[in-house]
């Protein structure tokens, strides 16, 4: 089953991302279901899929090319400029349901619910929880004080900061460090915290920029603070369970 599974994967990858050139996406969106590259894409995945999958189970793969070029084509009848974020996630997650069905069909397995709600994963998904959302809250709470101060001494900054890009950093950071603990890797979180450091360079190098210097660092080891705290708390209460 794991071989058949992986090759429906591997599939949908190749068909769909590796042999699909970015002049047939905005082709696709531009023409919608008139466009030839519509075509082209979906006898890509015809043909991956045969090969792959040796020309045999030629019914699962008419199933999966079928519902490819339906999906395709509903998402290109309702792609605009606001929702093609949106509508790209819904795509692939009805694509790989599909491959999932028809994994069931051919392989019939079983999931086990109560499994997946244990206490162990459900204390992991809290511990994710508070470490991407609720730590970014605590700290914008935290550094409410100085957020407008910070603001204006950065007004004659260049170009400003793209939208939300400071809690997608911080989000991730906190993921990073996180997964370092769980992996007893140290030494990785103090490579990530050199190479912040590097990037942000640029604007603690400004002697005028002090107050955002320290309104930085005061970010950085909050953030990081929060995580590893999170992480070694993890890591003692799993070992109760």
């Amino acid at each position: 089953m794991m071989f058949f599974a992986l090759k429906l994967l591997l599939s949908h990858f190749l068909g769909d991302f590796v042999l699909q050139p970015g002049h047939w996406v905005e082709d696709k969106l531009q023409n919608k279901g008139k466009s030839k590259y519509l075509y082209f894409h979906v006898g890509v995945h015809a043909l991956v899929l045969l090969l792959l999958l040796q020309f045999k189970y030629l019914g699962a793969i008419l199933i999966i090319v079928v519902t490819h070029y339906l999906i395709d084509l509903g998402k290109l009848s309702l792609t605009n400029s606001k929702n093609y974020r949106w509508l790209f996630v819904v795509d692939q997650l009805l694509h790989l349901l599909v491959l999932a069905i028809v994994l069931y069909w051919m392989y019939p397995f079983q999931i086990d619910l109560p499994h997946l709600f244990d206490e162990k994963t459900l204390l992991l998904i809290t511990f994710l929880a508070f470490v991407t959302y609720v730590s970014g809250i605590i700290m914008r709470m935290l550094l409410a004080p100085y957020i407008d101060e910070i603001a204006k001494s950065d007004e004659s900054g260049e170009g400003g900061s793209l939208k939300n890009a400071g809690t997608y950093i911080g989000m991730l950071e906190r993921l990073f460090v996180f997964g370092f603990i769980l992996m007893q890797q140290w030494a990785a979180i103090g490579l990530l915290i050199a190479a912040k450091s590097v990037f942000r360079f640029g604007d603690l190098n400004k002697g005028k920029n002090r107050k955002l210097t320290e309104y930085v660092l005061i970010g950085t080891l909050l953030s990081f603070g929060l995580a590893i705290l999170s992480g070694m708390l993890y890591l003692h209460l799993i070992e109760t369970i």
